[in-house]
This record gives structure tokens, C-alpha cells and sequence, in this order.
């Protein structure tokens, strides 16, 4: 019988906008606040003196969610922002109550929804690692045990008798999620949280919680708006929608329904002018998947298809001398190849200031089928200078047309290997 660990059954969560909740306890600042805006409430016809709304629409984030998670599944939660995602794992992690439904937990739950969750900003690095330990259940003996791993793997041992109210928000969290990962839950809940970690310790969090799910089969559920990272790191996935599960199950087959049917969301990805990744010479503006024709790609790209990662982009400083380059990973997070742009006009030539756009091409009969993720960088290659690297800013899909043709001949199975480039044979015959 398979060890169910996480049991989720008609679960639904109603918030009614607009109302206040109905505890006693007030702030002094919703006090002041209620004070100002009673005259106006009153005028208006709104609300009573009270100052608690007895009215508002009815939101239901969550809505007759059910699944099983077994133990030493790696699970991850994906869908757009405000899909519910985060009222789940908040749910799970008994933070919130449902309104409806029921919830089975067999085993202890760390959660890192926030960051600096269970920190008390007063106390130190040192304190809050004991502090964090007990709300986790754990035994003083137990956390002295896992103490020094603890640190090390969140490399603050400077700042261990600081207070963390003068921590950063990147230490905050390196802090937070070892403490989470290292002192043995059954059951590891980690939110977006990670996105606020830079590159390097993202790698290093997702391969703890390998080992976690893996070395200890205990169960992981992780949020992330980074298919490269759930499909690299969990085995099954669930996608919510508007506060339902749409599809759950193996994380590929997941993962590529929710890039088919919200291809155009992954395809694109533009900032405000000026506020762009990037320093003060070069910013990005925007980045884009095209096909042949200069169109966003929509759903799956033909293996024959070339592909375009258009990079728009504006140049701040005068007579900077850069290179734009992709990197390109597989779903399996192997990376395919890093392409710099070596044209002599443009690589040692100093710019303008002003926008510019460069397409990088990738040839069809090139890449095997699956999700791609596509990283652009601005760097000056002489002098080993990085303007900017947004990693996965792009995403999209390569699939069999289901036709015979030369892309694959008679061989009906899916191709091995990570590229399937279709390369130029030469054959010599033996002598009549």
C-alpha cells in the first residue's frame, strides 16, 4: 500500500473582500485609521461606526482541491500568479485554515513561505536557529547536532551574533531555508521564496532539497515560476487555475500542458524602460521566442522550424563595447550550447546610446523536442565584464510534426540525446 503522507480532500479557502476580521485584538494604526475614515464612511452610506465591514464579494482562492502525495515525492505546485499556489502551501502548512474540505499531515512540516519566516528580527543568527528549531518540534540536543551544517551551508558564520534585523534579504533567506532543510522534517514546504537567493545559492537549495527527498525520502513541495527548476527537480506536479487543480500528475506531462495552454505568457518577456535587468551601461527591455516569420511562438515549434530569441535592449552609455549571448538548457537542466554574437561590427565596436535589437537564430533539424529555456547576457568578453545574465527569461516547446520526413526518416521513437541535428554523410562504395 503506498505510504500517503499528504491527503488533500474538497479543499477550498473563501476570503470575503472587504471585511475585516472579527477578532478583538486592533493595532493603535487601525485604530487611527478607522477614526479617519468613519466621517467619510458615514457620508458616503458606507459602513458602520463600528469600523467592521459587514459586507463584500465572496473570493474563493481555493476551490474542491483534492490529491495524494506519497512519501518521498517531490511535488511542485505551479500556475499563474494568483492561481492559489501560495494559499495552498499555507493551508498545508496550517498557517491558514480552510473554509471547506479536510487536510491529513503524517509527519512533521517546515515551511519557508516568507522570507525570514519564524525569525524574531531582535534576536541573532545564533538565537534563531534555536528559536526556528523548537517551533519545528525539534530538541535542543537535536539542533547543537545539526548547528555547524546549519551555518555552513548559509554561509553567515560572520554575522551569526547579529541581530538578522540587519540581515539582508538574501542572507535572511539562506538562513531561514537551512534551518528548514537541515533539521529533518517529514514534510519541506518552500514558496518562490528562493527567487530572492542569487543563482548560486538557488543551485545549491535545489540540490538540498534533492537530497532531502531523495537520501532521506522525506517529501518536498515546492512553488516556482521556474519550469527549468520543477521539471530538474520534482517528479510530479500539480497545476493550478483560478484556485482548481487543472492537471496533476508525472511533472513533464504537467509542465508541457501548462506551457501549451499559456504558451504566450512563457514566449515574451518585456520590462518598463529603465527598469530592466542590467547596470548602467546596458538594459534589457525586452525578450522574445519567434518563429521564422518574426512571430511569437504559440504552443509546440515543428523540429524542422528554426527558431528566433529576439533581444530588445537600450544602450546608456556612450561608446560601450559589449556582446549579447544565449544560453540555452533542456528541460533536464543540461545546458545545449552558450551562442555570443561575433559579428566584428558589433562585438568590438562601441555603441551609440539609443535601443537596439538583436535576434540570436537557432536552426531547425537542430534541437530535440521538449521545453527549452533561453538565458541572454551583456557582457564585454576582453576585459571578463557581465552588464546583466537573466537566466530562463524564455520558454518554449519542440515537437514531432507526426509526419515521416528527413527529420527522423522511418525510425518512429523518439530520439535520444539532448540535440538532433540532421549532419551532412558521406558515403564511399566499394569497387565494382
Amino acid at each position: 500500500m503506498t505510504d500517503i503522507v499528504i491527503r488533500a480532500e474538497s479543499l477550498g479557502k473563501c476570503y470575503t473582500l472587504g471585511r475585516r476580521s472579527s477578532t478583538s485584538y486592533r493595532t493603535l494604526r487601525e485604530s487611527i485609521v478607522d477614526t479617519v475614515k468613519r466621517p467619510w464612511q458615514q457620508w458616503r452610506g458606507g459602513a458602520k461606526a463600528t469600523g467592521n465591514d459587514s459586507g463584500g464579494a465572496e473570493f474563493w482562492a481555493l476551490r474542491d482541491v483534492s490529491f495524494e502525495i506519497a512519501r518521498g515525492e517531490v511535488v511542485g505546485i505551479i500556475g499563474r500568479n494568483g492561481a492559489g499556489k501560495s494559499t495552498l502551501l499555507k493551508v498545508l502548512s496550517r498557517i491558514t485554515e480552510p473554509t471547506e474540505g479536510r487536510i491529513s499531515l503524517q509527519g512533521r512540516v517546515a515551511s519557508l513561505l516568507e522570507v525570514g519566516t519564524g525569525f524574531h528580527p531582535e534576536l541573532t543568527g545564533r538565537e534563531n536557529v534555536y528559536l526556528n528549531g523548537a517551533i519545528l518540534g525539534m530538541q535542543r540536543a537535536e539542533i547543537k547536532a545539526k548547528f555547524d551544517e546549519i551555518v555552513a551551508f548559509a554561509e553567515v558564520e560572520k554575522f551569526l551574533d547579529t541581530p538578522v534585523k540587519r540581515y539582508s534579504s538574501g542572507m535572511y533567506v539562506r538562513l531561514a531555508f537551512s534551518v528548514a532543510a537541515h533539521l529533518e522534517p517529514e514534510i519541506l514546504v518552500v514558496d518562490e521564496v528562493l527567487a530572492v537567493g542569487d543563482a548560486e545559492f538557488q543551485k545549491k537549495c535545489l540540490g538540498k532539497m534533492q537530497d532531502v527527498a531523495l537520501g532521506a525520502g522525506r517529501t518536498v513541495l515546492f512553488v516556482s515560476h521556474n519550469m527549468g527548476a520543477i521539471t530538474q527537480l520534482c517528479n510530479k506536479a500539480i497545476y493550478l487555475d483560478q484556485g482548481r487543480v487543472i492537471r496533476q500528475g508525472e511533472v513533464n506531462e504537467v509542465t508541457t500542458y501548462y506551457l501549451d495552454r499559456d504558451s504566450d505568457q512563457w514566449a515574451h518577456k518585456t520590462w518598463t524602460r529603465g527598469e530592466g535587468p542590467g547596470d548602467d551601461t546596458v538594459k534589457l527591455l525586452s525578450v522574445s521566442a519567434v518563429n521564422a516569420h518574426g512571430q511569437l511562438l504559440a504552443g509546440n515549434t515543428d523540429v524542422r522550424e528554426r527558431v528566433g530569441i529576439r533581444i530588445n535592449y537600450e544602450v546608456l552609455r556612450e561608446g560601450a563595447i559589449f556582446a549579447p549571448s544565449l544560453h540555452l538548457h533542456n528541460s533536464e537542466g543540461t545546458q545545449l550550447f552558450l551562442a555570443i554574437d561575433l559579428e566584428k561590427e558589433w562585438m568590438q565596436a562601441p555603441r551609440r546610446c539609443g535601443i537596439y535589437e538583436s535576434t540570436a537564430w537557432i536552426p531547425g533539424n537542430f534541437l530535440n523536442t521538449g521545453l527549452h529555456y533561453a538565458s541572454v547576457a551583456m557582457s564585454r568578453l576582453d576585459l571578463h565584464m557581465l552588464h546583466l545574465f537573466e537566466r530562463q527569461v524564455v520558454v518554449f516547446q519542440v515537437a514531432e510534426s507526426g509526419a515521416l520526413d528527413t527529420a527522423r526518416g522511418i525510425y518512429a521513437n523518439p530520439l535520444p540525446g539532448a540535440i538532433r541535428p540532421i549532419l551532412d554523410w558521406q558515403t564511399v562504395a566499394p569497387a565494382a
